[in-house]
């Protein structure tokens, strides 16, 4: 049997990580400025988080939700103090996509609708509905395409408010950065009137923190930049540093039902056990702070080599989530920096080179990412 080659790769074949470096087969050592898609929120093979699941592992690795599971309460209790959402409920899954799916799903239970407002270069995933609220024609199949959608530019709040007058939105879902969208930042003006507007037509908002959230932005989470709260918050990736984990933060005015969302999966011991690893690491370290100054520094060191440089036409993010613009294809940039300069960022579009390190990045790192950019761009 063969893969089904879906992926375009690069042929570098990792086999060990520390910190925010990783390595190949061949002992080549990279800096990492992707984080497995963001994934990567600790740092790779953190001794604490290696400690924590093979502790559980030793215990138990899983049991279905059918029996009482302490682990899920205790991260429930964690999370909603160290976020800021204490009064909201905890709903655990496997992967971001699911995370959209239930959340939309929980929507339509509420208020009886079908209707999604999406903003467009929106990514929210690949099932069935989040693929549908997904701005790429390329992988919504068919099948998915339900007619549920319509997609509106970010940011411009009255073409929201006029599909929301029309009072038949089930939901309005928002990245407050973009990510594959190219690292598009959400104002605070246009946040706070779709937040009115969604309490004022019945519509429930869902912000995607999936990239964006878990101290990336340089706060727990991004939303929290632009001064509203969500009605329900989206999370994976970073949740629980590369064990395949998501969840839904969930407005006390939702009243769960036995038997309306489930998972087998969800929240099993040894995937809350790593994303109690992370939250312990993340406060002991003080990464979202971390994520904040050391991201500001580095936004700083590139718009300051955009002035020397023609080919970075922006740079735009918060924290440690952030996109450089140029005017030539973010390709052959970005295969100099993976195998001749050894460093590895993501992209977007056919021009945005994606910055998405660990929290743990340091300042040293980003000059090092400096030198290596300037070379790249020659």
């Amino acid at each position: 049997m063969e893969l089904f080659d879906v992926y375009p790769l690069l042929d570098i074949n990792i086999v060990k990580g520390s910190g925010c470096k990783v390595w190949d087969d061949k002992g080549t050592e990279y800096l990492d400025l992707y984080g497995g898609h963001a994934v990567i929120s600790i740092g790779h093979s953190h001794p604490h988080y290696i400690n924590k699941v093979n502790e559980q592992l030793n215990k138990l690795g899983f049991y279905s939700n059918s029996v009482i599971n302490t682990l899920q309460q205790k991260l429930a209790s964690r999370l909603g103090k160290i976020c800021g959402y204490d009064d909201y409920q905890l709903f655990l899954i496997n992967s971001g996509a699911e995370a959209n799916e239930n959340a939309l799903k929980l929507a339509s239970f509420t208020n009886g609708r079908t209707r999604v407002l999406a903003a467009s270069k929106a990514f929210h995933g690949r099932t069935s509905l989040a693929v549908e609220a997904t701005d790429n024609p390329k992988i919504i199949a068919p099948i998915n395409a339900n007619n549920h959608v319509t997609y509106l530019p970010l940011n411009d709040i009255m073409a929201w408010k006029r599909e929301l007058e029309k009072g038949d939105v089930c939901a309005c879902i928002i990245e407050c950065i973009q990510g594959v969208g190219g690292i598009r930042l959400a104002d605070a003006g246009f946040a706070q009137d779709l937040q009115k507007a969604c309490r004022e037509y019945g519509a429930v908002l869902i912000c995607d923190e999936i990239q964006c959230g878990y101290g990336r932005s340089g706060k727990f989470f991004a939303h929290q930049w632009l001064g509203i709260r969500p009605d329900i918050i989206t999370v994976a990736k970073g949740i629980a540093n590369g064990f395949p984990m998501g969840a839904l933060l969930i407005s006390p005015q939702f009243k769960p039902q036995y038997g309306q969302l489930g998972t087998t999966f969800g929240g099993n011991h040894l995937a809350c056990s790593a994303a109690l690893a992370v939250l312990d690491v993340m406060e002991d370290e003080n990464l979202v702070e971390n994520a904040r100054e050391t991201g500001d520094y580095l936004i700083g060191r590139l718009k300051e080599l955009q002035k020397e440089n023609s080919h970075i036409t922006d740079v735009r993010g918060r924290g440690l989530m952030i996109g450089i613009e140029l005017d030539i294809p973010h390709k052959h940039v970005r295969e100099k920096l993976v195998y001749e300069l050894h460093c590895f960022t993501g992209c977007a579009s056919t021009n945005i080179l994606r910055l998405l390190p660990p929290l743990c990045f340091t300042k040293e790192m980003a000059d090092e990412f400096i030198i290596r950019l300037k070379k790249a761009l020659g």
